[in-house]
């Protein structure tokens, strides 16, 4: 490692060239990747919803799907409106009361509740299909045509709206989240830290690895929207320890040792390398196991998250040495005391009595995991961006209008016979919550010949391989009503075609719930096991990684108990993702104090004297690091309007938090009491009197003395 360290030393100004040199292909490999704002496109390509929507575009040429709604016009100008939405490029097609029939089949003898269905009041109600994916970039730009063509009285609703202005919301959002994030860990690492520069020295270092990380993702195609807005400020707030590492070890090497900048950096070097490998080691695995989801967009996120870990650790031994080296001399300019308080009399009064930290380790446990296990969770997307996009007032709009909530689509095979066809769906409108079925057979009825159907419209809901029917439903995405009426309608579908499919918003939301409340277990179990199989070889013990992991859990189960006790729904996506973030990026906190204390009780210090070194000396640094984590976050939290970005990064704020306490209360009283039994089963202990020392006999051990 020291060799490393003075070749990176020795070639420092070729390093920080050819460093700055790669922004150029990352920035550019940043700005072509693309990003994907509908995280049901994460759903397995196995489930029938994903195979529902493969055929839809494949027989009928329809992806996205839109409700459109315009007021305040009469039968001719909505035929001339309906005529421009179909010329707009990438709409398939436009169905509305006079796409079901000609003009001059007399109204008498069609079903009196199609044009219900189409007109209520002043507004009038369309179906609009796109040739493109929900969230392809074609379909957004055919929705943005429609609302410039419509004005103020038009209102698009539906999923590829929803995609449209969430990319719009995101967009502009974005590049705020990092620069506020940057700004407030810089102000805290300044006033924290012993120079007002020596922040801004780490934002340059670890602001080109989030530039690698993200210019990077251009090899996966495209990335998830979340991703790219919190990947680099979680990036940033977790990778910010190794610059601190870094420095604080020169800072000892080169004042407090006497060495040579050179020499001093490249030890500085090595000795971050020993240092972070396991705890980032522990962090990279938090983040893999986000990749066991089934729903795909912990793949997305685990990989790229644990990707920018790397390239943090990498930055901090490459390039932040070089920048520090060429602006050492305005960082000394810029010292100041750093404004941490003297911890001294706390660590005292911790290690004193550790019974009581323990006996409130157990009052607090018992209901931080029971509001970890029964806090409320939202599915529905649209739940988490603000009412005052227009996808929202148009989907109330079709609500109180229309008594619409969302549409399914329904797909069977062609030659089911038109006899079970009227049946299947006389069975479906009976429904609870089911406003209407459209298809062909509920176009004509028993009474109009299938000849005067016009051409058009056969083509829009039948193929030569399968028919489609449109249901409406009167209940929302997400609720147990819709669930239990998505189960009610594929199983009568499935008693005529068991084939069929049913597929829509509902639907995939449906199946999303089924598979994250499976993963949510999965990625859960994967962390700890990882994590803790991690510890056990980083520390070779078999009771410290019990306690270690045990205290990150009960930070982990305060944090996501919170919400229950105030009344607060989150997204499914914190449910799964928070716990393995928080475990993976805050156990290094438990590690370093664990270490520190190892070092001092081989000192021949007791138990308690030890613990409480270890506790002053290694607890200021893990306020500096919960703080700047804190601060990366909390920011992003406060201003994004996007819940799902607001949230997540809530709850890393808050767990940092949470963690730093666990550690700096409930940690050292577990190395107090469990001190007997952490060094019988623990290597590294071989200077403390009773230590079991791996390898040797007592009998062996006994005669070597």
């Amino acid at each position: 490692m020291l060799k490393f360290g003075k070749i990176v030393t020795g070639k420092r100004k070729l390093i920080l060239v050819i460093g700055l040199l790669l922004i150029i292909p990352a920035a550019i490999g940043f700005f072509n990747t693309g990003v994907n704002y509908d995280v049901l496109l994460y759903l397995p390509d196995s489930m029938e919803t994903v195979k529902g929507q493969d055929i839809l575009l494949e027989d009928f040429n329809k992806g996205g799907f839109s409700m459109v709604m315009v007021e305040g016009m009469d039968k001719k100008e909505v035929v001339k409106f309906k005529k421009e939405i179909e010329d707009v490029d990438h709409v398939d097609s436009v169905i509305w009361a006079d796409t079901i029939v000609d003009s001059a089949v007399p109204d008498e003898i069609l079903p009196e509740e199609l044009y219900e269905v189409y007109n209520e009041g002043d507004t009038t109600l369309m179906a609009v299909f796109f040739d493109a994916p929900t969230s392809d970039e074609a379909s957004i730009e055919a929705v943005q045509e429609i609302r410039k063509l419509g004005g103020k009285h038009c209102f698009v609703s539906g999923m590829s709206a929803f995609v449209t202005d969430l990319k719009e919301l995101a967009e502009a959002q974005e590049p705020i989240y990092v620069g506020i994030a940057c700004v407030l860990a810089a102000i805290v690492m300044a006033l924290l830290l012993d120079s007002w520069m020596v922040s801004i020295v780490f934002m340059m270092g670890i602001g080109i690895t989030i530039i690698y990380n993200m210019g990077t993702n251009f090899f996966f195609g495209e990335i998830s929207y979340i991703t790219k807005a919190i990947a680099a400020v979680l990036q940033l707030a977790v990778t910010m320890d190794y610059s601190i590492f870094l420095w604080h070890s020169y800072k000892e090497h080169r004042y407090d040792k006497g060495m040579e900048r050179e020499d001093a950096m490249a030890n500085a070097i090595a000795r971050t390398l020993n240092s972070v490998a396991g705890s980032s080691i522990t962090t990279i695995a938090g983040f893999l196991a986000l990749c066991f989801m089934t729903f795909t967009l912990g793949l997305n996120l685990g990989i790229v998250m644990a990707k920018g870990v790397l390239l943090g650790v990498i930055g901090s031994v490459t390039i932040l040495p070089a920048l520090i080296l060429g602006l050492e001399k305005p960082i000394l300019k810029t010292q100041h005391r750093p404004l941490l308080p003297n911890i001294g009399r706390t660590s005292a009064a911790v290690v004193k009595k550790p019974a009581i930290w323990i006996i409130i380790f157990l009052i607090i446990l018992g209901p931080a995991f029971y509001g970890y296990t029964h806090t409320q969770t939202y599915y529905k997307l649209d739940d988490g961006v603000p009412d005052y996009l227009p996808f929202r007032i148009a989907n109330e709009k079709l609500s109180e209008e229309f008594g619409l909530s969302t549409e399914h689509m329904i797909l069977i095979n062609s030659d089911v016979s038109r006899r079970n066809v009227n049946e299947m769906i006389d069975k479906i409108e009976n429904v609870d919550g089911v406003g209407a079925v459209l298809g062909l057979e509920s176009v004509l009825g028993p009474t109009v010949p299938e000849e005067i159907l016009p051409e058009v419209l056969d083509g829009q809901l039948k193929s030569d391989k399968h028919q489609l029917m449109i249901v409406a439903s009167d209940y929302k995405v997400a609720s147990n009503k819709i669930n239990r009426q998505v189960e009610e309608i594929k199983d009568i579908v499935k008693s005529y075609d068991e084939d069929g499919l049913l597929i829509g918003e509902a639907a995939c939301t449906k199946d999303l719930i089924d598979i994250t409340d499976r993963d949510f277990k999965i990625v859960t179990a994967v962390s700890v096991a990882a994590i803790f199989f991690i510890i056990m070889f980083i520390l070779q013990s078999v009771t410290l990684p019990v306690i270690l992991v045990g205290c990150i859990e009960l930070a982990i189960f305060i944090n996501l108990g919170i919400p229950f006790y105030t009344g607060t729904v989150m997204s499914f996506i914190d449910s799964i993702c928070i716990s393995t973030i928080q475990l993976g990026a805050t156990v290094d906190y438990a590690i370093l104090m664990t270490n520190r204390y190892r070092t001092e009780r081989n000192t021949g210090l007791t138990a308690q004297e030890a613990v409480k070194t270890a506790h002053s000396k290694a607890i200021p640094s893990v306020i500096v690091s919960a703080l700047g984590f804190f601060a990366a976050t909390i920011g992003v939290s406060w201003y994004s309007d996007i819940d799902i970005i607001s949230s997540m990064t809530l709850f890393m704020a808050r767990g940092a938090l949470i963690s730093t306490l666990v550690v700096m209360f409930i940690l050292p009283s577990m190395l107090v009491l469990f001190d007997k039994v952490i060094i019988k089963t623990t290597k590294g202990f071989e200077n403390v009197p009773g230590a079991f020392h791996f390898g040797r006999t007592n009998k062996e051990e006994t005669i070597n003395e």
